[in-house]
């Protein structure tokens, strides 16, 4: 998810990227980064006069940080409804058995990344509650003890809609705080300090996949787990072209109809495509640093959920 140039109230702010010391060197000392993008492979060098892949088209790097940026703009305020078209609401149970496997506790302290309206955060927050409950650890309005949860978005405007969102079920926003960030340099957390990452259809989007799972393996705790949901590859030949028919021919339709909006669905159907597939992608979480990386597939290998340990 992707920032905004507006401020959102009580929405805690980052520096901004260009501003932080770390930042301005990484955009004009390293050059920009090349997709490898026959092997999908989601690893980039740094070359200068560099390409990424927006999609299905070549974009400087420099660039594609602010067209993404733009695609969640728009998508914002229709993106959990567009989520329940596209999928036929099969995303509620892959989150669900997301939050499932993580089985948060009461304690634990979680950063959500990509998260800005809220469905994990909110779903976690739950699970804490009921555990919390259980164990006869909270209060008597229910709520989580000694732990937290920081949404953490590079776009206001999906922290918006997520903040209004728990403001209007009454989460206490002192333990569940909704923070602007980028996933490639979380700067404002410090090492060691979270016991579980997590991130739902959002790590795809981000320019350098590699360093956002270094950043995650760095701001958690040894024994952390990072877990991560996120759409791969269909592993039946018919299967996967009849998912290919739906999601080109379909998918950008129901967006034009239902959000005004055909390029925004066009390039989040063509994303999914470019992301690496499940044994890559594993690879990759294993290169940052995670032990005891694996996948999970779902429906198909429409989606996995893939996790990993810092130890």
């Amino acid at each position: 998810m992707w920032a905004t140039t507006n401020t959102v109230a009580n929405i805690l702010p980052c520096q901004d990227v260009c501003a932080h010391g770390q930042r301005r060197h990484f955009r004009s000392t390293c050059g920009r980064f090349v997709s490898d993008n026959e092997n999908h492979s989601g690893e980039f060098t740094r070359e200068e006069g560099g390409t990424t892949h927006f999609g299905f088209r070549d974009v400087p790097v420099d660039e594609k940080e602010d067209l993404v940026r733009g695609v969640f703009n728009s998508v914002a305020d229709n993106y959990d409804v567009m989520n329940d078209l596209m999928s036929g609401t099969l995303h509620r149970y892959w989150k669900d058995e997301m939050v499932a496997s993580l089985h948060p506790m009461p304690g634990m302290h979680i950063l959500d990344v990509a998260g800005g309206t809220g469905d994990i955060s909110f779903r976690i927050h739950e699970s804490m509650r009921r555990q919390s409950r259980r164990q006869m650890l909270s209060a008597s309005n229910g709520d989580v003890t000694a732990g937290s949860i920081t949404v953490c978005d590079i776009n206001t405007e999906m922290l918006r809609v997520g903040q209004g969102r728990a403001e209007e079920r009454g989460f206490d926003l002192s333990t569940m705080k909704f923070v602007e960030g980028n996933a490639m340099d979380l700067h404002q957390f410090e090492d060691n300090r979270f016991d579980a990452y997590t991130i739902a259809f959002g790590i795809r989007n981000v320019t350098d996949v590699s360093m956002a799972l270094r950043e995650a393996h760095r701001v958690l705790r040894r024994g952390g787990r990072f877990m991560c949901l996120e759409f791969s590859r269909v592993e039946n030949d018919m299967l996967r072209q009849i998912y290919d028919t739906y999601s080109f021919n379909v998918i950008p339709k129901v967006g034009q109809l239902v959000a005004n909006d055909r390029d925004s669905y066009e390039y989040l159907v063509e994303s999914i495509r470019k992301f690496p597939d499940q044994h890559t992608f594993e690879g990759m979480i294993r290169e940052a640093g995670f032990s005891y990386a694996s996948h999970r597939n779902f429906t198909n290998g429409v989606v996995a959920i893939h996790t990993g340990f810092k130890l």
